[in-house]
Formats: structure tokens, C-alpha cells, sequence
């Protein structure tokens, strides 16, 4: 408990023993010599405690203490602070017989100089006593985080340095990192306009914002003062981390903190930068963030942990599509999110508008005649085109307007050729297609052969922004760069089993493989290496068409043999989802490009499955499901 001002003297309590140091309290007459004396540095501002025994020492009002130091000073002299000492009211104080200090600074348990007596805020470890209360003291309390002094009611109080001899207590130093918060708390305050309380921070913590010449140099520019912001780095010199750098790089650069150490002067909006980045690096961490945030912190609460709900995530169907009457081979969303093209062994494509508004899919098109059935799609890239491909024995490609609904170009070289894979050049003008017959061809939209590959067994076909490359998987375990400009071809990925599909990130960087009998491969084509192998789905030697997607291509999702579709994050190795619901084989998923929430998949069952969010259930009803929880 505190200790009250109003406390009794030894006599007062019947013979208590008396306190084992006790000085001659001062007059007020005393304490006012003191004060003017020459070579004083301040005098002293007594201020009392309202701060009540059950209170918290960080809940003191700070306002208090500035009213308290006037009238502590009429009082007539006043015990001063100093490391957690308090005295009661009967306790004495030699008159200093040195140059006194009116105030203790807030230099880590050190005196500083001060101003005029009862002008000067005495304060040592962070914390302000309130005004005069609690008994009427004259000189008051002295107090620090509401901690009495050592001996209870009626000890001495600790005396301050500079005269007498006196020793003070050294107050626990702050660490660097604590130095540290203190000024980005500082600098972040001082953007908010809330100057005074940045001195007051300062002053009581006994660190420096920056160096005052930092901060003339800082004001000069920022008021356009240039003559004097140059002058201004001759004192900065010293402290540049290479001072042949500021002829150089300039002010402007400098004053950017580009040479400047932190000790010196905080980076601009220092606590902010960091609180988004680890705004950021929560996000990240997070495996079922999907959705695209503000990166502005007010968008966001700092006072809890970042974590999506797996209830979020497309793991629930969300709708069966049935219009097909045999296996579904393909799927694949248009690069605008609103449509959804299938393929089945029916021998037809549908073509699915997405509603924007529910994300339920309504079947738009159906495109007929494919003999043997549609084995691959590729939407051109503006959606207005569309190519289905069949399986290994089809020498057809089917070119369709997928406004009209109507054929464009249906186009056979020979009928030996296998044309199993299509990719559309950027340009939305030719498109290559091929198959394992031993070539492939660029052709335009009529169908025109433009430029042929011959010997090369293609298994699957992308082609790259560039515009010239076109990479193709092939039957030698490999997929190799094809130039048609200049008529060149490299090895890019080297694998031990066959490739039977392979898709590309939309920045190009990396590269997805279905690997027989190995599952779902994932390649850095700028180093050409294996980056991971994703663990849980079961691939044989079907085709099966994985994909990237989410909020900025975090996910990857595949179909597998035991009927399931599976979910990584892109940098974990075991699935954070398993899907449920097909009954035979899935041979496709797609992720909806402009919908984050959104997943397709077509099964040899014959259905296609919408995946998406769960439906609002009730928490209580929500089993193991991540919640936000606050952090303390």
C-alpha cells in the first residue's frame, strides 16, 4: 500500500522506534534560500500523491502534476522524488549544503538541471505524482509507481545529489530495445501533432527523439530554407555513416534517412512500416487467407492476431452441376471469372454463366459434335474464342465464337496427327496445339498454318508472355523452350517419370507438373529447379489438370485418383484440404480467377462440383473452426 502523507509520528503511535536515518526537516523560509542561491540549477517542486493504494502506478492522471507543481511551491517546500522513495509527514530534511537541484531528471536515475523553483516537473521513473492530497502535507509525497519507501510510514525520504553528500539510488537503466519503442512511440505522437507529450515522454524516459541537429536540418527543409539545410550538414558530417555521400546524393536523399543512422534520425513513419509488415507477415503465415486486404493499417485491428477461418475457404460444395451424361474431362473459368467451360467424353462443351452476385453457375451454351469427345480447353485471351482439344486418337480441333455459339474454324493437318493440347499466344491472334504424334503446330484463327516443330511428342502446351516461347512437355520426361523466331529450343524442367500436365503461373516464374505416379510437382523455371513436391493426392497414368489460384496465386489445387481434390498453400507441403463429395476419378479443378472463393471440379462420376465457402453456420455448430482471438 501507499504510503499516506498524513502519517503519524513516532509519538503519535505510542513509542514506535524511530526510523534509522532521519534528518531536520527544512523551513520554508530555508527551502526559499535554497532556492536562490547562486549556482542552483532549480528549486525544488514538491508535489503530493492523489493516487489511491488500489489504483494502478500507469493510471495516474498526467495532468495533475503540472497543476501540483505551483501550488506544492507556495506550500512552502517539498519533499522530492527520487527512485521510489516516499516520505510521511513528519519527515525532516537537512538544508543542502551544496548547489541544490530542484528536480531530478528523467536521465535514468540522474539529476539534470532544471528551471526556476516550483516551475520544474520532478519526475524519475516514468510515472507523474498528482496534485496535493490525501492529509494536506506541506511539502508533500514523493512518489514513483506508487511504491513507498523502504521502512513503511515515517522513513526518511532519499535525499537528492549535489550537495551533502547524499547518495541516490540508481533507478534500473533502459534497455536498448526499450530505448528503442520509446522513440518510435515518440516519433509516431510527434506525427500526430501531439508535441507536448513527446517532450514529456522524452523528458521522463530520458531518451532523445534525434539529434537536435538532425531535427534543424529536418526543419530547414522542410521549409524550403536550403542555404541553411546545407549548412546545416557540416554538424551532420560526423555522424554520416560515409560523408563523401552527402556531396554526392544531396539533401533530399539525406534527409530521406538514406545515410543518416536510426541513432540519429528515426526512418519516416518508422512504427508504422513496421506494424504493416507484421501486418503482412501474419497474412502470410496465415494458410487460409484468401482475400485481398488494404494494406492501410486502419483496415485492420493491431490488438489481435491475423487468422481466416477455414469456414472461409472453398471446401463446400456449393452446386452440382449434372447436364453432362459421361465422364467430365476438363474445366477451366474464363480469365474474366464469369463463365466456366466443360468438357466431357458426351462429346460436348458447355459453357456456364457465373452470377455475380449469388456465384451460382446456369448453363448458357452447349457446343456439339465433337467425336471423340473434349479432352482440354483454352479461352483465348480476351474470352471471346474458345479451342477444345480430344484425347490421344483426335486429329480435330474445334475453334468456337463463344458469343455466338457458333464454329469458327475446325481444323485437321492429317489424319495421323493427334491433337491432344492447345495454348494461346498473348496476342489472342495464333494459338500452337500438338499432340504425341511427333509435331506441333502455330496456326492462326482461320486455322492457317504459320509454323510447324517436327519430332517432338507433345504431351502439354503453354505459351509464355514473351510471346516467342512456347513450352512443351514432352515424352522424354521433360519440358523444353521452343523459339519460334529464331528457331531454338533448351532444356528448362528434367523429371524421372512422365509429365502428363503442367500449367504456369500468371508472372511465368513458376511452373505446376503432374507427375506419374509421383503427384503434384512445383518448379522455379528462372533457376530451374525443383522447388516442392506436394504430398496426399494419388496420380497414376490419367491425366490429371492441377492449377494455381487464390488471392494472388497462394493455392495450388489438384484432382486425384482416390476420388479427392486437394489444397496446398504454396509453401507447404501437406494439403490444408481435402475435398470430398466425387465418386470416381477428378480429372480437373480450376480456380476462378476474379473470385478467390471460387473452384471447379469435373470427375469421371459426371458431375462437375462448385466449391466455395460454408454457408453461415452458428459458432457453437462450427467444429474446430480458427477463430480471431485476442492476444494478451
Amino acid at each position: 500500500t501507499l504510503a499516506s502523507a498524513s502519517s503519524s509520528s513516532d509519538s503519535d503511535t505510542g513509542g514506535a522506534s524511530p526510523p534509522p536515518r532521519k534528518k531536520a526537516r527544512a523551513s520554508p523560509a530555508a527551502a526559499a534560500e535554497g532556492a536562490g542561491e547562486p549556482g542552483a540549477s532549480a528549486g525544488r517542486a514538491g508535489l503530493t500523491s492523489s493516487q489511491s493504494p488500489s489504483l494502478p502506478a500507469g493510471l495516474v492522471p498526467a495532468a495533475a502534476p503540472l497543476r501540483g507543481s505551483s501550488s506544492s511551491a507556495s506550500s512552502g517546500g517539498s519533499a522530492m522524488q527520487a527512485n521510489g522513495a516516499g516520505g510521511g509527514q513528519q519527515q525532516q530534511q537537512q538544508p543542502p549544503q551544496g548547489p541544490e537541484l530542484g528536480c531530478l531528471g528523467a536521465q535514468n536515475g540522474e539529476a539534470s538541471a532544471g528551471t526556476a523553483a516550483g516551475e520544474q516537473l520532478a519526475h524519475a521513473n516514468g510515472l507523474l505524482p498528482s496534485a496535493n492530497s490525501g492529509g494536506g502535507s506541506p511539502g508533500g509525497l514523493s512518489v514513483n509507481n506508487g511504491v513507498p519507501a523502504a521502512g513503511g510510514p515515517g522513513t526518511a525520504a532519499a535525499e537528492l545529489g549535489g550537495g551533502g553528500g547524499s547518495a541516490l539510488k540508481k533507478k534500473k537503466r533502459l534497455s536498448q530495445s526499450d530505448e528503442d519503442v520509446i522513440r518510435l512511440i515518440g516519433q509516431h505522437l510527434h506525427g500526430l501533432g501531439l508535441n507536448q507529450t513527446v517532450d514529456l515522454l522524452m523528458q521522463e524516459s530520458g531518451c532523445r527523439l534525434e539529434h537536435p541537429s538532425a531535427t534543424k536540418f529536418r526543419n530547414h527543409v522542410m521549409e524550403g530554407e536550403w542555404d541553411k539545410a546545407e549548412n546545416d550538414l557540416n554538424e551532420l558530417k560526423a555522424l554520416v555513416h560515409s560523408p563523401h555521400a552527402i556531396v554526392v546524393r544531396g539533401t533530399l536523399e539525406l534527409f530521406q534517412s538514406s545515410y543518416l543512422p536510426p541513432s540519429v534520425m528515426l526512418p519516416p513513419r518508422r512504427l508504422q512500416n513496421l506494424l504493416r509488415q507484421a501486418v503482412e507477415l501474419q497474412r502470410d503465415r496465415c494458410l487460409y487467407h484468401n482475400t485481398k486486404l488494404d494494406s492501410n493499417l486502419d483496415s485492420v485491428s493491431l490488438l489481435i492476431d491475423h487468422v481466416c477461418s477455414r469456414k472461409q475457404f472453398p471446401c463446400y460444395t456449393q452446386q452440382i452441376l449434372t447436364e453432362h451424361c459421361n465422364e467430365v474431362w476438363f474445366c477451366k473459368f474464363s480469365n474474366d471469372g464469369t463463365k466456366l467451360a466443360t468438357g466431357s467424353k458426351d462429346t460436348t462443351v458447355i459453357i456456364w454463366q457465373v452470377d455475380p452476385d449469388t456465384h451460382q453457375l446456369k448453363l448458357l451454351k452447349t457446343l456439339e459434335g465433337h467425336a471423340y469427345g473434349v479432352s482440354y480447353i483454352a479461352w483465348s485471351p480476351d474470352d471471346n474464342y474458345l479451342v477444345a482439344c480430344g484425347p490421344d486418337d483426335c486429329s480435330e480441333l474445334w475453334l468456337w465464337n463463344v458469343q455466338t455459339g457458333e464454329l469458327r474454324t475446325k481444323m485437321s493437318q492429317s489424319h495421323e496427327d493427334s491433337l491432344t493440347s492447345v495454348a494461346w499466344n498473348p496476342d489472342g491472334k495464333r494459338f500452337v496445339t500438338g499432340g504425341q504424334r511427333g509435331q506441333f503446330y502455330q496456326c492462326d484463327l482461320d486455322g492457317n498454318l504459320l509454323d510447324s516443330w517436327e519430332g517432338v511428342r507433345v504431351q502439354c502446351l503453354w505459351c509464355l508472355s514473351d510471346g516467342k516461347t512456347v513450352l512443351a512437355s514432352d515424352t522424354h520426361q521433360r519440358i523444353r523452350g521452343y523459339n519460334f523466331e529464331d528457331l531454338t529450343d533448351r532444356n528448362i524442367v528434367q523429371e524421372d517419370h512422365p509429365i502428363m500436365s503442367f500449367t504456369i503461373s500468371k508472372n511465368g516464374r513458376l511452373a505446376l507438373l503432374n507427375v506419374a505416379t509421383q503427384g503434384v510437382h512445383l518448379w522455379d523455371l528462372q533457376d530451374r529447379v525443383l522447388v516442392r513436391k506436394y504430398q496426399g493426392v494419388t496420380q497414376g497414368f490419367y491425366t490429371i489438370h492441377s492449377c494455381f489460384g487464390g488471392h494472388n496465386e497462394d493455392f495450388i489445387a489438384s484432382g486425384s485418383e482416390d476420388h479427392k481434390v486437394y489444397i496446398w498453400h504454396k509453401r507447404s507441403e501437406l494439403p490444408i484440404a481435402e475435398l470430398t463429395g466425387h465418386t470416381r476419378t477428378v480429372n480437373c479443378v480450376s480456380w476462378n480467377p476474379q473470385i478467390p472463393s471460387m473452384m471447379a471440379s469435373a470427375s469421371d462420376d459426371g458431375t462437375v462440383r462448385i466449391w466455395g465457402p460454408a454457408p453461415f453456420v452458428d459458432n457453437q455448430d462450427i467444429e474446430g473452426e480458427c477463430v480471431r482471438m485476442p492476444v494478451f
